[in-house]
């Protein structure tokens, strides 16, 4: 593979806008000649916007969440990747390829190997083993079975469910469900995995499992994976990157350090409000330059850019001085007592 295809985005959103109804023509071009709002365009067309202008890339390997309230758009937003629902307006490419442009055999193609998707709810076929379940889409494909069978057993093997192949779906609990619905996505090797809100109705033990598992997974397969959760702390806890939406819109794009440490506006603010920042917030986001500080800094201990705040207090308390930190060995900057307070409370200056 050429450095460009290597460097090119998995996923690329451009401009993407979803308007439903039977007039979502004409409100699409009134919204771009007029700049109307949502509820203008409500009013006047009966037409409901559901996506607003999304552009975001997503790299190879990455998890991006889509995080965001009942109704803010992400699940609308994350189905318009496969073309399960066609945009009113805007472009989406799969590895550099335009989606939109695609005939109904080459999206067939590309949902069938290039993107694999779980749901909330799997469906399993309650009738079929769990290997069949797995298995499934390579017959459609008519891969012979011993082939699909083989194939059905490694991705159950890496979802830990080896030993549970010739049970029916009703014989295994909720969190084992799941991770045949994951198992049944990995069998075609995607290139991208599309998952919406896949833990959400599992209880919360059982979820961190699965998040924790699902991660050293995708890190392991190397699987680029759009990923929609309604809950930050899950967001956070499995994403690269999260977008935040808010009535069709995306508020704000960033790794969970950046949502967490400079939230865009209020309605984030209000999301990351309660999440611990000690172990998400490093040195490198709350440090000032060296020359800033202009008292003495002999004896002063130091720290890499990366050590996290709750190392920092570490740290702090045991000395009065302020503490330089350091990349690669050479002094980048400096965190004084005041700078670290202000870290942790977060988005405060």
């Amino acid at each position: 593979m050429n450095d460009s295809a290597t460097n090119q985005p998995a996923v690329k959103l451009s401009g993407v806008w979803k308007v439903f109804g039977a007039r979502a023509d004409e409100a699409m071009a009134a919204i771009k000649a007029e700049g109307l709002t949502k509820p203008q365009v409500l009013e006047q067309f009966g037409c409901v916007v559901g996506v607003q202008d999304a552009s975001f890339e997503v790299h190879r390997g990455e998890i991006f969440c889509i995080m965001g309230l009942s109704g803010s758009g992400k699940s609308t937003l994350v189905r318009h990747v496969n073309r399960l629902i066609e945009p009113t307006a805007g472009s989406i490419e799969i590895l550099g390829n335009d989606v939109s442009a695609m005939s109904q055999r080459e999206l067939r193609q590309v949902r069938a190997q290039t993107i694999g998707m779980v749901f909330q709810h799997m469906a399993l076929m309650p009738h079929r083993s769990v290997r069949d379940n797995v298995a499934y889409p390579l017959e459609i494909r008519k891969v012979t079975k011993s082939k699909r069978w083989a194939i059905s057993d490694h991705a159950l093997a890496l979802v830990d469910l080896v030993g549970y192949e010739d049970r029916l779906p009703r014989e295994l609990s909720g969190g084992m469900q799941q991770r045949v619905g994951i198992a049944r996505a990995l069998a075609s090797d995607p290139e991208i995995l599309l998952m919406d809100e896949p833990f959400s109705a599992l209880d919360p033990l059982i979820r961190l499992q699965l998040q924790d598992q699902f991660k050293a997974l995708v890190a392991q397969l190397q699987k680029t994976t759009l990923f929609i959760t309604h809950d930050l702390d899950e967001a956070i806890r499995i994403g690269h990157r999260i977008a935040i939406m808010k009535d069709g819109v995306i508020v704000q794009i960033g790794t969970p350090e950046e949502i967490v440490a400079k939230p865009a506006d209020d309605y984030v603010r209000e999301f990351v409000q309660g999440i611990s920042k000690l172990k998400l917030v490093k040195a490198h986001s709350i440090m000032q330059p060296l020359e800033s500080y202009k008292g003495e800094l002999n004896g002063a201990p130091r720290a890499d850019e990366g050590a996290d705040l709750d190392q920092l207090i570490d740290i702090s308390v045991d000395t009065d001085q302020p503490v330089i930190i350091t990349d690669k060995g050479q002094d980048v900057g400096i965190v004084t007592k005041p700078r670290l307070l202000r870290g942790i409370q977060g988005g405060k200056e």
